[in-house]
């Protein structure tokens, strides 16, 4: 029971990070505008991250005004203008470094190993 608490504890600040990588990986592969964002986010996440509409604003609104992203309104099919959000080249270096620095590491054999050692054949098994 302990042991859960401190999980649910550790992933939760564990989260809250990642849904800036995540936001940011769904505007590297296109633009979006936030109402669409949250299935989008859990998808390319596989479920691992949900974030309610005022999180995904309150994020984008920071990213604008630090010039990571940017956003443009165009015309909706159904209904009033949609605000599309996008990376700014300077988000897209930024994207490029976090990753490089925090999530190809994990790639690497001396973690990946590591890894396996923790959750072995957990690869394996969904090759299978």
């Amino acid at each position: 029971m302990e042991n859960d608490n401190l999980l649910l504890k550790w992933e939760e600040v564990y989260k809250k990070g990642l849904l800036s990588f995540w936001i940011l990986l769904l505007l590297y592969e296109r633009p979006s505008y936030p109402f669409e964002m949250r299935p989008l986010i859990e998808d390319i996440s596989q479920g691992t991250i949900s974030a309610d509409d005022n999180s995904i604003y309150r994020t984008l609104n920071r990213f604008t005004e630090i010039g990571i992203v940017s956003s443009e309104t165009k015309p909706s099919n159904e209904g009033p203008n949609r605000r599309y959000y996008h990376l700014t080249d300077k988000g897209c270096q930024l994207l490029k470094r976090f990753t490089e620095r925090n999530i190809r590491v994990f790639e690497t054999p001396l973690v990946a190993s590591r890894i396996e050692s923790i959750c072995p054949k957990i690869f394996q098994e969904e090759v299978l």
